[in-house]
């Protein structure tokens, strides 16, 4: 899953070392930080998603090979998507309160900062619905490697949104950054903030078998998403402004369910944790 640190400058988690092999997994991380930073991402997000996409396509002729003796049965009922995310998850650059509140300074409440993040999260994964429907009419473009990618991109979008959401309502998930991963990636698939106390007993949650139940929550979210998205490979325009369509009122609809969950729970970082954060 890769060993990260904490980047003081920007206040987000980032691979360490400078050698860090680039991949799809990589790729899809920086691609999810530079949608919601890009004031304008249509562009960025087009040429992101075929670059990722391409990537993609590289890993599985790569690890394509003859069935060894040895190999386990039960890999091929697993979902290449899904371990996508999981791996490319804990890379994905999360800014913590005091980050965000410098970088949104005129959001003087977390309601504020909270609809700042998500208008930003929209337009990314709108840009994105745009760039792939636009791109189903193009001849050489492997449709269903496009797809993938629009999948894992959103779905990166969305949980940096998430996560960033807990930052704000004072939430964020204690723990190491697996647990802190493996608990944003459960609020994703299932539409709510995470279960904060299960990350602070002994065990941890992966002696609770998170770990295999997220991955299966996770997998089913991103086949009911394949599902509402295939619209979004009709030709031309129309598939572009459905596809962009479907992404904004998907994201909205989760950032409104979190949001929504969140607002009902005392902040895990104590009372005065937003003044705490305020830039200096």
């Amino acid at each position: 899953m890769g060993i990260l640190r904490r980047n003081r400058s920007t206040g987000t988690d980032r691979p360490n070392g400078p050698d860090t092999p680039t991949g799809p997994d990589e790729e899809l991380a920086e691609l999810a930080a530079e949608l919601v930073r890009e004031p304008r991402p249509e562009t960025t997000a087009r040429t992101g998603v075929r670059r990722l996409a391409r990537s993609l396509t590289r890993a599985r002729l790569s690890r394509a090979r003859p069935p060894q003796v040895g190999d386990e049965p039960a890999a091929s009922s697993r979902s290449p998507i899904t371990d996508r995310l999981l791996a490319a998850a804990p890379r994905i650059p999360v800014r913590d309160l005091a980050t965000l509140r410098r970088q949104h300074a005129k959001a003087s409440t977390p309601e504020e900062l909270a609809d700042r993040l998500v208008t930003g999260a929209c337009r990314a994964t709108a840009a994105i619905g745009m760039g792939v429907g636009a791109a189903a009419v193009v001849p050489t473009v492997a449709i269903t490697a496009e797809l993938a990618a629009e999948l894992l991109t959103v779905a990166a979008v969305e949980v940096k949104l998430i996560a960033e959401l807990h930052e704000v309502y004072g939430h964020g998930a204690p723990g190491t950054a697996l647990e802190r991963t493996t608990a944003y990636l459960g609020a994703w698939a299932q539409r709510r903030g995470i279960d904060s106390m299960s990350l602070l007993r002994p065990s941890g949650v992966l002696a609770l078998g998170a770990g295999a139940r997220v991955r299966q929550q996770v997998s089913r979210r991103l086949a009911r998403g394949s599902l509402r998205k295939l619209p979004s490979l009709a030709p031309f325009m129309l598939g572009s402004a459905l596809g962009a369509h479907l992404n904004r009122r998907d994201t909205l609809r989760l950032a409104a369910l979190v949001r929504a969950d969140l607002r009902t729970r005392p902040p895990l970082s104590g009372p005065d944790y937003w003044e705490a954060a305020a830039p200096r």
